[in-house]
């Protein structure tokens, strides 16, 4: 599994729960490229949605949940 740093973070913001606007606004992103990233994240790990990917990175460690 390859993810950058930004891809990263915003695995630890999908974890809490935040929607890809108020992800967007933290990182001074717009909501499309939030879009790309979550869903070159998905298809990355092979997770089904982002509730997968959340459980897939903290089963792993990877981000705390």
């Amino acid at each position: 599994m390859k993810l950058s740093q930004l891809d990263l973070e915003i695995c630890k913001y999908i974890a809490e729960g935040k929607k890809n606007i108020e992800i967007g606004r933290l990182l001074f992103l717009s909501v499309h490229t939030i879009k790309s990233h979550v869903s070159n994240i998905i298809f990355q790990l092979g997770a089904a949605n982002r509730t997968h990917v959340a459980y897939l990175l903290g089963k792993e460690n990877i981000i705390n949940v």
